[in-house]
């Protein structure tokens, strides 16, 4: 039906004869001659309908905003003056000789270029006309040319795209499932995959090598920015390989679809432990681009008689950490009040803090609350943290967990209120985390899933499994988890040894995983892998503040949809099909009887 998209439109066709379809952006009458603004996914042209072609003229005076137009005609140089350089298509203009109206259209719930201006809720309810804008199309041609260089990129190091089951059962991987009732088994439920992590692996133990998938996961699971229901996974996994080899594979991947897709050469992929980035950023994916650290002064305020300071400090599981933020003396008192509230989500009781005025002068020239109980350590303490004139230091102490999470949030917000930023990009590698963490009861569970390989043997895992180490790591962007990824288990002891330190009996390992147990059994090579958010790495990518901008049709904060009306009721008919009964149904049936 066209010759040409709007956006192809320039000098090199000026005096040809072109034809596009597209919507009305925006139609301006000048005196006679009507002037209308065409867009497609390609963009945007300019098309000129004078009264000499009569029924053209009588289909663009009746066009309105997002009409849906067939238009052919000449293309021609803009007049002296009217030209527009900064527009691709602004040099020229297309005479139109034919106008042809494929379809109208209602007046749209907001207009594309105050979109602004209007909520969330009501985009996302008619999100097929949010998607017309030329920002939000940008977005998505960005996303599909990611995914492109992608697979393109593993193609070429000899890995297979390979589809993996959607309806599975239900394996523990640290959020819910969602779960899906079966008809033809009644009683009994599918999941939705978290991720496709034990079919990879069996992949592995099938000989395959070099797997990729760009797969759909699901989480019930509370939202955040860069959380959905539904997301989407680069999903990787390799045999006879170790952590560099995955790590090299990956971070060449990135490298290069960065330089491909958007010209940016990506600095030095530094390797942190995950203990460093607790110990020096309160964080296991620190934001690089701020470079404010916390400091640890446990042993100077274990010195003090301040319990707010010395109790944490004393502590086995306590933390005292010092954050000095250069020319934050400037901040006011309304203002740290507000970095206090902040701090408080994360369970912090408050925001101690010194101002350092004048250091040459002592005590005298500093300010704060708190300095009169640390006289004794003031000038060790200011030496340790590096604190200069015109600082502030503002301090965390309570359990380790807390602070970590309270002051590593706090610089991650002083970073973006101040504008610290030192670079546009920060990639880094965290290694090396534990294999465990402890729930408040001591309970264990594992810090990424239980098919992660430790670092050491079965006698010596169980011989002090809170302090093991597993052969993960994370892949680190602007304070964002791109990806994470592990060297797996393909020892069958290995595995049963982890069940049983996380309280997963022998009949429940084998009602869960027994396919898995089994399968290691029969020759499972080493083999490892990583995963990348797919739909975190185009938000960071187009500069979006949350994944449901890079999002064709997303979810809400509540996991519904606007647009479908989505999740809704079922008929009584299909309940009855699948052996369900609604227990709000039941509660109604017994009050009526």
């Amino acid at each position: 039906m066209r010759s040409h998209y709007c956006g192809q439109l320039n000098e090199t066709l000026v005096d040809q004869t072109v034809t596009v379809c597209g919507w009305v952006h925006r139609r301006r009458d000048h005196g006679g001659v009507i002037f209308l603004d065409m867009r497609d996914r390609d963009g945007i042209a300019q098309f000129v309908v004078d009264p000499d072609t009569a029924e053209a003229f009588a289909n663009a005076d009746r066009a309105r905003s997002e009409y849906v137009l067939r238009i052919t005609g000449r293309v021609r140089l803009r007049p002296e003056g009217t030209q527009n350089p900064n527009m691709p298509t602004g040099m020229i203009e297309v005479l139109a000789k034919e106008v042809e109206v494929l379809n109208t259209a209602a007046t749209p719930p907001f207009q594309l270029d105050d979109h602004g201006k209007v909520g969330e809720e009501v985009r996302l309810k008619h999100r097929y006309i949010d998607l017309r804008r030329p920002d939000m199309i940008e977005k998505l041609r960005l996303r599909s040319r990611i995914s492109h260089n992608v697979r393109a990129y593993l193609e070429n190091q000899g890995f297979l795209d390979i589809e993996t089951p959607v309806l599975t059962r239900a394996t523990p991987e640290g959020a819910r499932d969602y779960l899906v009732p079966s008809r033809t088994h009644a009683g009994s439920f599918f999941a939705l995959p978290q991720s496709p992590q034990l079919f990879k692996q069996l992949l592995m133990v099938a000989g395959f090598d070099r797997y990729y998938q760009i797969a759909k996961c699901f989480r019930d699971e509370d939202l955040r920015a860069d959380r959905q229901p539904e997301f989407t996974q680069i999903d990787i996994e390799a045999s006879f390989v170790e952590e560099d080899d995955i790590m090299g594979i990956t971070e060449a991947m990135i490298r290069q679809l960065f330089q491909e897709v958007l010209n940016v050469e990506l600095s030095e992929f530094p390797r942190m432990t995950w203990q460093e980035a607790m110990d020096r950023f309160g964080s296991d994916k620190p934001d690089l681009r701020i470079p404010l650290e916390l400091t640890d002064v446990d042993d100077l305020m274990q010195q003090v008689d301040f319990k707010v300071f010395s109790g944490p400090a004393s502590a086995d599981d306590g933390r005292v950490a010092a954050l000095k933020v250069p020319g934050g003396a400037k901040l006011s008192r309304k203002e740290i009040d507000e970095y206090t509230k902040f701090v408080g989500i994360y369970g912090a009781k408050g925001l101690a803090w010194i101002k350092v005025n004048e250091r040459a002068k002592g005590l005298d020239g500093l300010q704060s609350p708190i300095v009169k109980f640390m006289e004794n350590i003031v000038e060790e303490l200011l030496d340790r943290v590096g604190a200069e004139d015109g600082d502030i230091i503002f301090f965390g102490a309570d359990k380790a967990r807390i602070v970590n999470e309270a002051i590593g949030a706090l610089r991650v917000k002083l970073g973006a209120d101040l504008d610290l930023y030192t670079q546009e990009w920060a990639p880094l590698w965290v290694v090396d985390f534990p294999m465990f963490e402890a729930d408040d009861n001591g309970r264990l569970s594992p810090l990424h899933h239980p098919f992660t390989a430790p670092s050491c043997s079965p006698e010596e895992l169980k011989a002090d499994p809170a302090k093991a180490l597993s052969r993960a790591y994370d892949m680190v962007l602007n304070g964002t988890e791109l990806g994470g990824g592990s060297i797996r288990i393909h020892h069958q002891a290995m595995q049963s040894t982890v069940f049983e330190i996380l309280g997963i009996g022998e009949e429940e390992a084998r009602e869960k995983f027994g396919f898995l147990l089994d399968a290691l059994q029969y020759g499972a090579p080493p083999h490892g892998g990583l995963a990348f958010g797919l739909d975190r790495l185009v938000m960071l990518m187009v500069g979006a503040k949350t994944i449901r901008e890079v999002i064709a049709f997303p979810k809400t904060q509540s996991a519904g949809c606007l647009m479908t009306d989505a999740p809704g009721e079922v008929s009584a008919d299909q309940l009855k099909e699948l052996n369900i009964r609604l227990r709000q149904k039941v509660k109604a049936e017994s009050a009526a009887e």
